[in-house]
């Protein structure tokens, strides 16, 4: 086991349930100095664990462990954290509670401010649901989080991106094999058929119009992508974990809080970190738009485009080498301001 469990005891989530003997999964690099004011949280993705972070991490990037203290946590419901996969009865499979961004920042904060001592974070960034996390951690701590940098992401779930993820869940649970989450045997068809719905949204539409699964990630036909890329990613999962992190995903909204009550436009306005807010140009999730109207309402935030036909891969994990060193040279810059 390379990481390490942080016991959080029992935690009363936003949706009134409570995951007993809660456990978040980190791994980190390099060491906190003195003062604890080297430290960079860098949460984790849909489906991701800390592992899938770890391209953006090392030795000649800007998030060097050498200078920075880097602390990946794992979602709640990613296999490692507290999950469905993985937590006893009664709250085990199906019966797993509602998780939100929120509730997931908050261990998170715990997880650096108590295990850690840390008062302020230079950094926090992230891909996908690392970005929504990323933007609660500035909303929740404005006083904490002196930087962001959330790329391929947004700060609230967008109603398009909601239907597309019914689509997604529907896929999977339409397998027989699902038994509403009390599943005996894994639903490989509806895993398979669900990797086919995101195969159209994961890429852009440029991305297989220049052949980029046959010419650059080398496969030897659009089905051999479908196959061992697409399904290949998702058949190891576990589909009540999937859908966990998908609720989370839909009701990601960084005013859903006692906070801001649902104040969107106020939430973004008390994020005081300076931000560079990276969407890709070509990401049928989080389309610049939405990043732009983010951007509007946020005091200290920049708009940085990342122009990649990549889609959502363009963020990550590590897929496109291009885009991983703009993204990476975009938080050096970050730093240094």
């Amino acid at each position: 086991m390379d990481y390490a469990i942080f016991d959080a005891g029992d935690v009363t989530l936003q949706s009134g349930a409570t995951i007993r003997d809660c456990k978040l999964a980190y791994k980190t690099f390099g060491t906190l100095n003195a003062a604890a004011d080297n430290a960079v949280v860098y949460p984790t993705w849909y489906s991701g664990q800390h592992y899938d972070n770890e391209w953006l991490v090392g030795s000649g990037r800007t998030l060097d462990p050498a200078k920075y203290f880097v602390i990946i946590p794992n979602m709640l419901g990613n296999g490692l954290s507290s999950s469905p996969s993985n937590t006893p009865e009664p709250y085990n499979a199906a019966r797993f509670p509602k998780v939100t961004a929120y509730d997931n920042v908050r261990l998170q904060h715990r997880l650096v401010t108590e295990k850690f001592g840390i008062k302020k974070l230079p950094l926090v960034t992230g891909w996908s649901m690392g970005a929504l996390q990323t933007f609660h951690w500035g909303a929740l701590y404005p006083d904490m989080v002196e930087r962001i940098a959330p790329f391929c992401g947004s700060a609230k779930c967008s109603r398009h991106n909601f239907v597309f993820l019914e689509g997604v869940k529907a896929a999977l649970t339409a397998d027989a094999a699902f038994n509403d989450g009390w599943y005996t045997t894994k639903p490989a068809k509806g895993l398979r058929a669900m990797a086919r719905v995101y195969a159209g949204w994961g890429f852009s539409q440029a991305f297989y119009r220049e052949e980029l699964d046959l010419k650059t990630l080398g496969y030897s036909s659009l089905e051999d992508f479908l196959v061992a890329f697409w399904e290949g990613f998702f058949l190891p999962k576990d589909p009540n974990n999937l859908l966990t992190m998908l609720w989370t995903w839909q009701n990601g909204d960084i005013s859903a809080n006692e906070l801001y009550h649902g104040d969107f436009k106020k939430a973004l306005g008390a994020i005081k970190a300076r931000a560079y807010v990276m969407p890709g140009k070509t990401d049928l999730y989080f389309p610049p738009e939405d990043s732009a109207f983010e951007v509007a309402h946020m005091p200290r935030a920049q708009l940085i485009l990342v122009d990649s036909i990549w889609g959502h891969f363009a963020g990550g994990p590590g897929t496109n080498p291009v885009d991983c060193d703009f993204i990476d040279a975009k938080l050096a810059e970050l730093l240094a301001s």
